[in-house]
Parts: C-alpha cells; sequence; structure tokens
C-alpha cells in the first residue's frame, strides 16, 4: 500500500491516497499493477504525462473511439501532483462510491 509511504504530507493529499488505495483493490489485478506503477513517485513525469493524454482524450469524446470515461481518469492522475485538484477529485471519487453502492443495493432487491 503506497499510502502508509506518504504519511507526514497533507490532510488533503492523505485523504485522496487512501481513496486510491481502496479504487486500486477493487480493480482487476491487470489494472491495479499498472495503476499501481503510474502511482509511484518515480512516475510523476510519466503519469503527468498519460494524465494530460486523458484528459486531452475525454475532451474529445465525440468521436467513435474516445469516451468520456477518459476525463475523469485523467483528472485522477493529475490531482496526484496538483493540490488544488486533491480535494475535489476526492469528493468525487466519495460521491461515486456512494452512488455505485447505492446502485448496487437497488438492483440487488429487484
Amino acid at each position: 500500500m503506497l499510502f502508509v509511504a506518504r504519511m507526514g504530507k497533507n490532510k488533503d493529499e492523505e485523504r485522496l491516497h487512501r481513496r486510491l488505495d481502496r479504487l486500486e483493490r477493487r480493480l482487476p489485478g491487470w489494472m491495479a499493477r499498472g495503476f499501481r506503477r503510474l502511482r509511484e513517485p518515480s512516475a510523476r513525469s510519466l503519469r503527468a504525462l498519460v494524465g494530460l493524454l486523458l484528459v486531452a482524450a475525454g475532451l474529445l469524446s465525440f468521436l467513435p473511439v474516445l469516451g468520456l470515461w477518459m476525463l475523469p481518469l485523467g483528472l485522477l492522475l493529475l490531482a496526484q501532483d496538483l493540490p488544488p485538484l486533491r480535494r475535489p477529485i476526492r469528493r468525487a471519487l466519495v460521491l461515486a462510491e456512494l452512488r455505485w453502492k447505492h446502485w448496487r443495493r437497488r438492483r440487488a432487491g429487484r
């Protein structure tokens, strides 16, 4: 878990990393490994490049191959290095998790 190594950072960063750790545990194995590599401190330039490319591709979501799903993923990667994005992205993760749980409960009740 990367969060343990980041103790001592500011609260927004700690909370974001806790959410990202939680998200990482829920991803399929191959996806979690790639996500983990991008979250390493040494991958900062790669993370910034991939994040910017995903945001740009997400803005071009009207094209058939690209999708809107790329935009939040790119912002998620950029939030690790840009403090102004940390709090809104963490809140978006919390909201998405709550909505996912609500959707699953409603679906299970059918």
